[in-house]
């Protein structure tokens, strides 16, 4: 019970706080919603080893940390400005930007979005949405999940995007979401110096509501600015309309020392297509939980994912596809590459409902090692309840063919050359299927460059073939 108590008296202080700083400005649903979730927190706590769906992801490290909540008014102090988010705002996109948690207008562009496309800040969809109350909460399992149960009690803006019938967007909308604890930026000449703030914690939150025969893509990325220890629990809730289309992609370059950890959950309506790709590469300890349930007949759901670590970095995904009505179908694929004694999780669950029949589910992750010390625990699921169904599952784990090694070397390109093109061309069947090129292109980039870096690095601690 060590780790309830000491929930209780850092997170349930910190409600108690928001809760007089926000007074009777919010409605009564909303205050029942914090106050029953936080109740929720305090009795389950973090998450521990003990329990099976995070067996392999310690959270000790971050429950020891005594996060605090940053005001609105403090938010300044290290606040980026337009020219050192310059990497990570999609040119051609609509973009909200929020800093440890709160809406930053000085940072963010709605201009020119089409008729029938509402984007709010959640704090003022609630002055002015009466329909928030509907889908809010609903999808996300807060009151068996407390980490979602902490989001909900304690988010203090956020995200709120609908898309009205028959509107096709043709232009990405970008939530970026960015966490500083203050100091000196990465990159500045007296970095070295530099005294960073205390640990921060956000708990961004995001609803899209997409309406029947709507087309729309949406990128949701988390950056670190600057140093420092910060943590972001984040929660998106993402409702596909009949026969809607979208396309959603999650890319996470938080910092070396900071804590990432998000949910994901999606409800698809009939004939609804909903495609995600989530990208990590930073981070000391990172999870993602992407669920989606296809309550529709004829829904069709894509999960992709990459993942990079080095180092002592922990990343883990988990997901989740319900199959609740017939003829769905999901894709499911992530590729992992780890160096260093960098340590990995894959948990993949397809559920096939017994009405669920002709159901089509596919679910692969592999993963690459280039150290002899990088550890992955991976465990794709089925549990199928129908019988007239096709469904699949499998996981690899290896290192780098020493044909294709040797072959590349025997044309005279360098062995950490060689190990960096196989690197990337394992990661390249993912980035292969991002279909917006600026966003492909960049990642080709980054990631290129990471690889090159890691591979330079650890070059030495490469599998013995």
């Amino acid at each position: 019970m060590a780790h309830v108590i000491q929930d209780e008296s850092l997170y349930l202080s910190n409600y108690r706080e928001l809760e007089r700083s926000l007074g009777a400005s919010e409605p009564a649903w909303l205050r029942r919603l914090r106050e029953e979730s936080i109740q929720t927190f305090t009795e389950l706590g973090f998450p521990t080893t003990r329990e099976e769906d995070w067996k392999y992801t310690n959270l000790a490290p971050v429950s020891a940390i005594p996060f605090q909540s940053a005001a609105s008014e403090s938010v300044a102090h290290g606040h980026p400005t337009l020219e050192d988010l310059e990497s990570v705002l999609w040119v051609g996109s609509s973009h909200l930007v929020f800093v440890n948690g709160h809406y930053s207008e000085a940072l963010s562009c709605i201009d020119g979005l089409p008729e029938g496309v509402k984007v709010r800040t959640l704090s003022a969809a609630l002055e002015g949405e009466g329909d928030l109350q509907e889908h809010f909460a609903r999808y996300a399992q807060r009151r068996r999940h407390a980490l979602v149960a902490l989001n909900t009690a304690l988010w203090q803006d956020g995200a709120y995007v609908r898309i009205a019938k028959g509107t096709v967007l043709e232009k990405p909308i970008h939530l970026l979401f960015v966490s500083s604890s203050g100091g000196t930026p990465v990159g500045s000449p007296t970095r070295q110096s530099a005294r960073w703030g205390a640990p921060v914690v956000s708990h961004p939150r995001i609803l899209i509501v997409a309406e029947r025969d709507t087309q729309s893509t949406f990128i949701e990325s988390y950056f670190g600015y600057g140093g420092g220890v910060s943590f972001s629990n984040a929660v998106t809730e993402i409702v596909a309309g009949e026969s809607s289309v979208i396309d959603h992609y999650k890319i996470q370059v938080e910092n070396s020392e900071s804590f990432h950890l998000a949910t994901i959950q999606a409800l698809q309506e009939r004939s609804s297509s909903f495609a995600t790709c989530s990208i990590a590469l930073g981070a000391r300890l990172a999870r993602t939980e992407v669920g989606a349930v296809l309550d529709g007949e004829g829904a069709d759901c894509t999960l992709n994912g990459l993942y990079l670590a080095t180092d002592n970095q922990h990343v883990d995904n988990y997901t989740t596809v319900d199959h609740a009505r017939p003829h769905g179908s999901s894709h499911q694929f992530y590729k992992g590459i780890l160096d260093g004694q960098a340590n990995a999780v894959f948990n993949g669950r397809i559920i096939v409902r017994q009405d669920a029949q002709k159901t089509d589910a596919i679910q692969k992750n592999k993963n690459l090692l280039l150290s002899e010390d990088a550890v992955v625990n991976t465990k794709p699921q089925l549990e199928i309840f129908a019988n007239d169904v096709r469904c699949t599952h499998g996981a690899t784990i290896g290192q780098i063919d020493p044909e294709a090694l040797y072959y590349l070397r025997s044309r005279g390109i360098g062995r950490n050359e060689a190990r960096t093109l196989l690197s990337y061309a394992f990661a390249g069947e993912i980035l292969d299927g991002i279909r917006l090129a600026p966003i492909r292109v960049c990642l080709e980039g980054s990631l290129h460059a990471r690889l090159a870096d890691d591979i330079s690095s650890h070059g030495g601690t490469e599998l013995q073939s």
